[in-house]
Order: structure tokens, then C-alpha cells, then sequence
């Protein structure tokens, strides 16, 4: 017998495989034991309620995006570019054979005003995403106020590509924040 990290983990990989091929709501409690091989006594007494599954599965997601995000961001020196860097990972993401858009917006959209928990869990991940992309922007040197306007141009770039079943809103996306970057970065001018 696996022990409660490993069941855990396997359950959790499952589930977050069928929420985000197939929607929440569309996956029974049934399908995620069959896919992580766990009984559903088992996932119940590790995960009280599907809510509880849920939660974790967005965590579990938490995880891999900050992960993702902090990689790409590595891999580039100048503090603008960082910032461009969160958009070349979108452009990376989109492409993925699976892409379904945002799981958070997605369980948000899906169970938000039904369930605190989810829409709790989906709100901190985005106030993360912010802060991530607000520490860029004053690494970079540019206005606070900068920071929401690329986040938002991150955010409606996952929408957009999920929608539109294409990678094209990640580069239009990089290509206006970097028009905004460009103007938040330009010396102030002084009227002649």
C-alpha cells in the first residue's frame, strides 16, 4: 500500500488531468479513482469533500505556474526583458497539446459562486500572479501602476488563446506590453 503523500500526489495528478480536460463538474469522484487507481474510501478520508480535491488540485497548479514562470524569467538578464519573459511563457504554454485556457479562471468560472473555497483558492493565485509581475516591474524601474496593466494582458491572453484555439493572443499580448513597458520606461518629457 502507497502511503498518504504518494496516494495524495497520484489522486491529485488525476484529478487535475480530468478537471482541466473536462471541466469540474463534468468529472464524478468515480472517474478520478479510476484514473489514479485509489479507492474512493481512500480519496475521501485524504480529500473530505470534491471541493477539498478541487482546492488542491489548484494548488498542485500554483505550484507548476510559479515554477514555470520563474524559470522563464531565469533565463533572461535585463529587467524589461524579465517582464517580456512572462509572456514568451505563455507563448510556450499555449502551444501545449492539452491547453485549456486558465484552470483557475476555469474552476472559478465553474464553481466560484458555488464554492468559497474554490473561488478563495482561484483569487490568491491570481493576487500572486500580480505580486510576481509588481516585484518585475520594480526591478525594472517603471510605475507601480504598470503592473496590473501587463498582468491583465497576461490574463486576457490565456482567455483569448483557449477561446480562439490559438497561440496568436500571446504574442499580440508581449507585443503591447512591451509597448506599454517601452512608454513606462521613456523619460518623462517636458513641455518646450
Amino acid at each position: 500500500m502507497i502511503d498518504d503523500w504518494a496516494a495524495r500526489e497520484q489522486i491529485v495528478t488525476a484529478a487535475d488531468r480530468l478537471f482541466y480536460g473536462r471541466g469540474v463538474q463534468a468529472v464524478g469522484m468515480d472517474a478520478v479513482r479510476a484514473q489514479a487507481g485509489v479507492s474512493l474510501k481512500r480519496i475521501y478520508a485524504l480529500f473530505p469533500s470534491k471541493d477539498d480535491l478541487v482546492v488542491a488540485v489548484l494548488h498542485h497548479r500554483s505550484r507548476r505556474w510559479d515554477a514555470g514562470l520563474a524559470a522563464a524569467t531565469a533565463t533572461v538578464e535585463s529587467p524589461r526583458d524579465k517582464l517580456l519573459a512572462v509572456f514568451d511563457f505563455l507563448a510556450d504554454w499555449f502551444v501545449e497539446e492539452d491547453f485549456r485556457g486558465c484552470a483557475f479562471i476555469n474552476s472559478f468560472g465553474e464553481l466560484g459562486a458555488l464554492s468559497p473555497q474554490v473561488a478563495a483558492a482561484a483569487r490568491e493565485q491570481k493576487a500572486s500572479f500580480q505580486g510576481y509581475v509588481a516585484a518585475l516591474v520594480r526591478a525594472a524601474g517603471a510605475p507601480e501602476s504598470l503592473a496590473p496593466q501587463l498582468a491583465i494582458l497576461a490574463e486576457g491572453a490565456q482567455t483569448t488563446a483557449a477561446i480562439a484555439g490559438t497561440p496568436d493572443a500571446a504574442r499580440q499580448a508581449r507585443d503591447a506590453a512591451a509597448t506599454l513597458i517601452e512608454a513606462a520606461l521613456a523619460p518623462a518629457r517636458t513641455p518646450a
